[in-house]
């Protein structure tokens, strides 16, 4: 699905390098490299605050902490998602409220959300989900109206950017009152291990949320608050430094891949192509709200499963994200759950169908997949 030994040959001098000034200084936690880093990418998304943390599944528990939300407090997110984002909030002790998603974009209904607060109701967690921004202009103004927070899910969207009615540009992750990502391999930055970051303006939580990423201290042997123990190591933020200033590059070639897979199904009635906000179509060469962290399809009136199956064994790589709803899910089943309030999430999951998309796809690569795609679908 992504390619990564091939985006490394690209920078290799460049991250080898990075990485060797590490080994040099020997600073492997929160050395210089991380504070770079840090700073790298405020600027880069134009934030005042940047924690760097493990991994992104800590930026989200953290963000919760540092929120001071308390067990039984109820937090709205989206039911078609990965798990990581309902499992911190059991893990907190606070009580999940997963909600239906857009049909055309993946991303949570607003319409959903709203009808889901209640008096106990503390916070929404958008996801912006395979690399478009949910509606965040609706939900800061749901946020506004009853006294909520917005921690942006933002693992699968950075470099995204968001743009509300009056045309106004933000980075994703920058327009919540917190947000989180990850900097696992796959993702549009990523590392060589695991990594993730909380993104704030607000100083005041910016200053409790350093504290929880080091065991509560802001001196040494000095704990003012609950933490854990959740620090992005040097080498990864070497990397990191390295990928970042091509990271609008990746971006731009994951829109030329989806153009161009775009263009090979057009037209296809059983293959529904992403759908984008405003109709943008999010792939023209100007356009900055999609960043295609997967370039995933709905398959209709076709078998899906036997399309996996046989780009397997085409040794084609593709993915079901995801093939279970999260209310469904062993671990996050709740009898408050009505099967009527998921039917777009109940209908992607038979449908959706994500194919490799990465900064090294060419037009041979698309050219075999798209074919296979569409000999299967038009004989079967």
């Amino acid at each position: 699905m992504v390619d990564l030994k091939g985006q490394y040959a690209q920078i290799k001098q460049e991250v080898n390098d990075s990485i060797q000034e590490v080994l040099e200084t020997t600073a492997f936690v929160n050395g210089p490299k991380v504070h770079e880093f840090q700073k790298n990418l405020e600027t880069y998304l134009g934030v005042k605050h940047v924690i760097p943390c493990a991994n992104g599944t800590d930026a989200l528990q953290i963000a919760m902490m540092g929120l001071g939300l308390k067990p039984g407090d109820e937090v709205i997110t989206a039911d078609f998602t990965f798990a990581a984002t309902v499992e911190v909030i059991a893990l907190l002790n606070l009580t999940p409220v997963l909600v239906d998603v857009n049909p055309d974009d993946f991303n949570i209904d607003i319409e959903a959300v709203k009808k889901a607060i209640t008096p106990k109701t503390k916070a929404i967690v958008p996801v912006h989900l395979f690399g478009q921004c949910a509606n965040m202009e609706a939900l800061m103004a749901l946020a506004e109206e009853h006294n909520l927070y917005i921690i942006e899910d933002n693992a699968q969207g950075i470099g995204a950017k968001y743009t509300n009615s009056k045309g106004e540009k933000a980075m994703s992750g920058t327009i919540g009152h917190v947000a989180s990502t990850s900097f696992f391999p796959s993702k549009n930055l990523g590392c060589y291990g695991d990594g993730g970051a909380i993104f704030t303006n607000d100083d005041d939580l910016a200053h409790i949320i350093r504290g929880v990423v080091n065991h509560g201290m802001y001196e040494r042997y000095h704990h003012d608050v609950v933490g854990v123990n959740s620090r992005l190591d040097s080498i990864q933020a070497a990397v990191l430094n390295a990928k970042l200033p091509h990271l609008d590059t990746y971006n731009n070639a994951r829109k030329k891949a989806a153009r161009a897979y775009n263009k090979a199904f057009a037209g296809h009635s059983k293959i529904i192509t992403p759908k984008t906000v405003n109709n943008c179509e999010g792939i023209c060469d100007t356009c900055d709200c999609h960043v295609f962290h997967q370039y995933t399809l709905k398959i209709v009136d076709a078998d899906r499963d036997a399309l996996v199956k046989h780009l397997n064994e085409n040794q084609i790589p593709c993915g079901v994200y995801y093939p279970i709803p999260l209310h469904r899910q062993k671990a996050y089943v709740d009898s408050r759950y009505n099967e009527a309030d998921f039917t777009v999430t109940n209908q992607l999951v038979k449908e959706v169908l994500s194919l490799p998309m990465h900064t090294e796809l060419d037009q041979e690569q698309i050219d075999f997949i798209t074919k296979t795609v569409i000999d299967f679908i038009d004989n079967n």
